[in-house]
């Protein structure tokens, strides 16, 4: 189950975060997850969107590099120890989480996560095998 996530590459300075969620606002592009990770210099943007194609499409338009990478969406326990029992049965396979953040929706009782792996198609079986939940992106773009 796998997710569609957008990278977008954007220079640090004011106003350009306003921009982009301009550019998508006005593109009927709905952000329903996002992540930023940034230097002194630039700033790597991570979003979860309804409409991936349009958003690469007019962000690209503009002039922003956009690359398309694929994300896990796992449902985890909101209680104490909930986020470990996840990360121990991937640690056991030898999985290495590259980046994960939290999607801002809940799921029934539990919160939703994001993942970013090195190995994305062993992560997803070693998730189901330890019956973790995994949620399509159709779900995440409507929620």
């Amino acid at each position: 189950m796998k997710v569609e996530q957008i990278s977008i590459f954007i220079e640090n300075k004011s106003g350009r975060l306003a921009e982009i969620t301009r550019i998508l606002g006005d593109s009927g592009v709905n952000i329903r997850a996002l992540s930023l990770a940034d230097t002194s210099d630039f700033g790597i943007l991570r979003l979860i969107v309804n409409d991936v194609e349009t958003a690469k499409l007019v962000l690209k338009d503009k002039g922003f590099t956009v690359s398309k990478t694929e994300v896990v969406a796992v449902e985890v326990p909101d209680r104490p120890g909930g986020l470990s029992t996840i990360l121990q049965a991937l640690d056991r396979e030898r999985i290495n989480v590259e980046y994960m953040y939290a999607f801002v929706e809940r799921c029934g009782g539990n919160a939703v996560i994001i993942f970013r792996f090195d190995e994305t198609d062993k992560a997803i079986a070693t998730l189901k095998n330890n019956s973790f939940n995994m949620l399509a992106g159709e779900r995440l773009y409507g929620m």
